[in-house]
């Protein structure tokens, strides 16, 4: 496992990576299918919409709130909501060139900015947050005991965290990343959680709520080979979307057999 000296020097090829996008052969294969058939059958289901308007009543009332947007690229889904609303908001990633471009974006929100910084790099400053969203982000540590210690650090009392990651607890999708691996392009800093993870996060946190995603609901994607109407497709996969979403929240079971993650964590009082 690596320690945090290493994980920086990774970085530093992961913002290289960022800002000049090269996906070999096999990377483009898995982010077809990831942003084609998989975004498609979120799409058609309403399973991303889903995510994205539970992490909005996660946020609560942003009117006092300092707010972290944690690898936020050149701007996520509710980046501009996040700097609109809240007391004030930093934006940050390695890659400059996104920053750049979210920056210009910000230019409205007067308590709003964006920086291009290494949230492990002694660097970053910033600290007292009252809500960290690390959307598609905290996969991208491979040591979880060093994340979680600056994420502690980071954060102000009773401050919470909203994330949404993979999992590789599903045996078909371990089977499918393991094979995959060997081939990706940015497997230095790929690490979707196992369960593992989600205990160790689980015991450094108040996990308020959690819910699965793409569990029973991934099979949906089998169902195009099965003479069914499309209505009929799509009632089944709403269906097991719910199933998966509601089960997931009490469930290990359930939750493990999902692809994603999402879960909305407060920050432990000693």
């Amino acid at each position: 496992m690596k320690n945090t000296e290493s994980i920086l020097e990774t970085n530093k090829k992961q913002k290289e990576f960022y800002n000049n996008i090269k996906q070999n052969f096999f990377t483009k294969i898995w982010a077809n299918f990831r942003n084609g058939m998989l975004n498609k059958i979120r799409k058609n289901i309403g399973i991303q919409d889903h995510a994205y308007l539970l992490h909005k009543e996660w946020f609560g009332d942003l009117s006092d709130k300092k707010v972290l947007d944690l690898g936020c690229f050149s701007g996520n889904y509710w980046s501009m909501y996040l700097a609109e609303h809240a007391k004030s908001y930093l934006g940050i990633d390695l890659s400059d060139v996104a920053i750049a471009k979210l920056n210009e974006r910000l230019s409205s929100f007067p308590n709003a900015k964006a920086e291009a910084v290494d949230f492990l790099a002694p660097d970053f400053i910033g600290k007292d947050f009252d809500l960290i969203y690390a959307y598609g982000v905290l996969h991208h540590f491979e040591n979880t005991t060093v994340l979680i210690n600056k994420l502690n650090e980071k954060l102000a009392t009773n401050g919470s965290i909203i994330s949404y990651d993979p999992l590789e607890t599903s045996l078909p999708i371990k089977i499918i990343r393991t094979l995959y691996r060997p081939f990706q392009s940015d497997a230095a800093w790929e690490w979707p959680f196992k369960r593992k993870t989600f205990y160790q996060f689980q015991k450094s946190f108040t996990i308020v709520e959690r819910r699965g995603i793409l569990g029973k609901s991934k099979w949906v994607a089998l169902l195009k080979f099965m003479p069914l109407s499309e209505e009929k497709k799509k009632r089944l996969g709403q269906k097991w979307h719910h199933e998966d979403w509601e089960q997931s929240k009490k469930s290990d079971a359930i939750l493990f057999s999902c692809m994603h993650l999402t879960m909305l964590m407060i920050k432990k009082t000693i």
